[in-house]
């Protein structure tokens, strides 16, 4: 099994030969691992990924001391993990999930949230036909109709109605890579993917996962600086000199004066 974290940028097109596919842009960035639960401590099996970046004054001091110094992440999600997975796959607490794991063709599942629409009547949100437009029909054309039953009363729970339309999880189950670029980050996906531009996917696949691991962090020497000497310049010696001589005749003077009175 693998997986990975993923923002989507903008939709495009690419050709295939003479056959043109619609296909969705996402970003892939550095996704690091920050936490490995275990059926033993937390009752299930999973890998818990930090994915983007965010400003360390928005980041609160209990999620700083979960991050352990591996980043400022603005996402965190976990993907679970089956008993046979968890034996295959060697993790370690931070470890960088490698986007080349994933290749065109391969036929991934992606999760994410649809775009909020507000609230929409029942001709949008579900495709209701409407009224007829003619024949005495009056405010009415996109109007749900009957709601209720004749003889219950009432509206049965679930009935299909005016609302709040889009801002859901949405998960397709299976769609296919077209490309995969490793050096700029960015995975081609075949069609639209649930979402705004800027909202996070995540992105589930069969197949091996690759792993890089941390690039050990090397202490930089300290470099002791060390003070100027200090030396004396000539013109200044001879200055004190200069004063102990005047100083050396006032005070023969001064004995001359004494013995004279």
């Amino acid at each position: 099994m693998k997986f990975i974290l993923a923002e989507k940028i903008a939709m495009t097109q690419l050709w295939q030969g003479e056959e043109r596919k619609v296909a969705t842009r996402l970003k892939v960035g550095t996704c690091v691992v920050l936490q490995l639960k275990t059926k033993d401590k937390d009752g299930y099996e999973a890998v818990q990924l930090g994915f983007g970046a965010k400003k360390a004054k928005n980041i609160t001091k209990s999620l700083k001391g979960h991050f352990k110094n591996l980043g400022n992440f603005r996402y965190v999600r976990e993907f679970r993990l089956d008993k046979a997975d968890r034996e295959i796959i060697d993790l370690n607490t931070g470890d960088i999930i490698d986007p080349s794991s994933f290749a065109a063709g391969d036929q991934v599942k992606l999760t994410g949230v649809s775009k909020g629409k507000g609230f929409a009547g029942v001709v949008k949100r579900h495709g209701f036909h409407g009224h007829n437009a003619t024949h005495g029909t009056k405010d009415q054309l996109r109007m749900p109709g009957s709601i209720g039953a004749g003889g219950v009363q009432r509206v049965f729970k679930g009935k299909r109605m005016a609302g709040r339309m889009g801002g859901d999880q949405v998960t397709l189950p299976s769609v296919n890579i077209l490309a995969v670029n490793t050096e700029a980050g960015e995975i081609l996906i075949e069609g639209a993917v649930p979402g705004v531009p800027g909202s996070l996917v995540e992105i589930y696949g069969k197949g091996e996962l690759k792993i890089s691991k941390p690039e050990p962090k090397t202490e930089a020497a300290t470099v002791v600086e060390e003070a100027p000497t200090v030396t004396e310049e000539k013109p200044v010696e001879a200055a004190t000199e200069v004063i102990a001589e005047e100083a050396a005749v006032t005070t023969a003077e001064t004995k001359a004066e004494e013995k004279s009175e």
